[in-house]
């Protein structure tokens, strides 16, 4: 599926932080059909067990997704998760290539749903989620002036199409 543009990363987010030695670093883009993709790794310090990534931070990764696909069309909201429901299908592995998708399956007013995945490159499902978020001002989430500086950061890269 096609790229359309990447979004941005923030500076010490878990998931998205360039800054945060111990997060994700995942890079997020706006796909063809109005979903939000994702390309990344976990890693070893992500574990539970040995050879499994922790529960938490799939959950984390998969409400990241959701929570992002709001931003395939109104980049300038912020949404807070409400609800998140995760269903753990299988394993997820650290040091592999694996592949998110999150798109929103409803909106009204400042609630959306949205659900998002975590696939393999074989396009098995490891991990889903749903998830009810609420639409909030800037400075009703951070009271920090420089949020829209901690999350704006752009780091171009030539991804142009995710095979889901």
């Amino acid at each position: 599926m096609k790229v359309i543009s990447k979004q941005t990363n923030s500076k010490m987010c878990l998931i998205c932080g360039l800054d945060n030695n111990l997060g994700l670093k995942a890079n997020f883009y706006n796909m063809e059909d109005g979903s939000v993709g994702a390309i990344f790794k976990f890693r070893k310090e992500h574990q539970s067990y040995p050879e499994r990534v922790h529960g938490g931070m799939i959950s984390a990764l998969l409400d990241e997704l959701a929570g992002r696909a709001l931003w395939v069309k109104n980049p300038e909201l912020l949404g807070v998760t409400a609800t998140l429901e995760v269903k753990f299908r299988k394993p997820v592995p650290y040091d592999v290539e694996l592949f998110g998708r999150g798109e929103i399956t409803k909106q009204t007013g400042r609630l959306f749903n949205a659900c998002a995945k975590i696939m393999d490159k074989n396009k098995v499902v490891l991990a889903e989620s749903s998830a009810t978020y609420v639409i909030m001002p800037n400075n009703q989430i951070a009271s920090t002036s420089n949020l829209t500086d901690d999350i704006s950061i752009l780091v171009k890269d030539d991804v142009s199409e995710i095979d889901f």
